[in-house]
């Protein structure tokens, strides 16, 4: 029989695409896990092969039975990912104690664990975005769910679990882990994340319906409205290198790694990419930001690929005009009357 992949998240907007990428790879023996709800995110699961979809604390349930403990890997991309939620403690419980429990039986089972960490975790970006294990600790996230994808990546860390080296044995199990700080992943399938969609997907929307793009002003004097700097990546690229690392053996080299483009640009910069793609001349207009936000903004952000690149991945990764162009011309456009 078929040694199962386990895709977390799997409905979800990385997740849909991960297990598109799979089965186009020919893998169909795939074990999802997902919380529908009663939203539409129900409609990422068209079109795509799996084995068998369970509730998050169902497959909790099964494993401690001792079911997937065959599983070749696990790709763990759920969790709550908004930027604003207020409960702490849901965040601590779904973000982090979850992850917890997850990575320990893998662990144990001598199963591939690759996890989403977050851009988020590098807070107002004063140390860097240098995912050394040097730096991992001296971040200060500015808010509490960049704080639950942290929180996770410092007890890796104390633990040992991204130390490189063949059936090296921890104290919970043999095997390494690999933690992926994603950065503004943007693409296909993500319509369902409401506010927290990527801006392209909101400045579609916003151009269909009155021809202009809102983006926030800038508060702080070195950077001009719309000025602000983030590494965008497309959706595809995010998830090749999640494979990349996912189908390695549970004993190959682990760590935490930055996965974004190592190029920041200004939302100007979007904006007029997103114009280019839908034919149209750039109008845009600059608005307040919530008061409750602009102490919690990123104003930079720009991923190191240096350790990504030295664990020998090597693909380079799309133009954000590209990428663009390619996610309006192929999934929008097409859905237009």
């Amino acid at each position: 029989m078929a040694r199962p992949i386990i895709v977390t998240g799997g409905a979800g907007f990385i997740g849909r695409n991960t297990v598109a990428e799979l089965n186009a790879r020919g893998e169909e023996e795939l074990i999802l896990v997902d919380e529908l709800g009663t939203d539409e995110k129900w409609k990422n699961l068209v079109g795509l092969r799996y084995e068998d979809i369970v509730s998050p604390e169902e497959f909790l349930g099964l494993i401690e039975e001792g079911a997937y403990s065959n599983a070749r890997s696990v790709i763990h991309l759920g969790a709550c990912s908004s930027t604003t939620e207020r409960d702490a403690g849901f965040l601590l419980r779904n973000n982090y104690q979850y992850t917890r429990v997850l990575c320990n039986w893998a662990l144990s089972n001598e199963i591939r664990l690759v996890y989403a960490s977050s851009a988020a975790t590098y807070g107002d970006g004063s140390h860097g975005y240098d995912d050394s294990d040097a730096t991992t600790g001296l971040l200060q996230p500015l808010n509490m769910y960049g704080y639950s994808k942290h929180m996770f990546d410092l007890w890796a860390l104390k633990h040992g679990l991204y130390m490189a080296g063949p059936g090296r044995t921890h104290d919970n199990g043999t095997g390494n882990i690999v933690g992926l700080k994603y950065f503004n992943v943007y693409g296909p399938h993500e319509d369902h994340k409401g506010d927290m969609r990527s801006v392209i997907s909101k400045s579609y929307r916003q151009i269909r319906e009155d021809g202009v793009v809102r983006l926030f002003k800038s508060y702080r004097p070195e950077y001009k409205d719309g000025e602000q700097m983030r590494d965008f990546i497309y959706v595809k690229d995010a998830v090749d290198v999640t494979l990349y690392f996912a189908l390695q053996p549970a004993d190959a080299p682990g760590g935490l790694f930055n996965c974004g483009s190592g190029r920041a640009r200004t939302w100007v910069d979007l904006a007029r990419a997103v114009f280019d793609a839908m034919g149209t001349s750039p109008r845009i207009e600059f608005i307040e930001m919530a008061q409750a936000l602009q102490g919690k903004y990123q104003y930079f952000t720009q991923a190191d690929d240096r350790r990504l690149r030295a664990a020998g991945y090597t693909r380079p990764f799309t133009s954000l005009e590209d990428g663009v162009r390619e996610y309006i011309s192929g999934y929008y456009l097409p859905q237009e009357p």
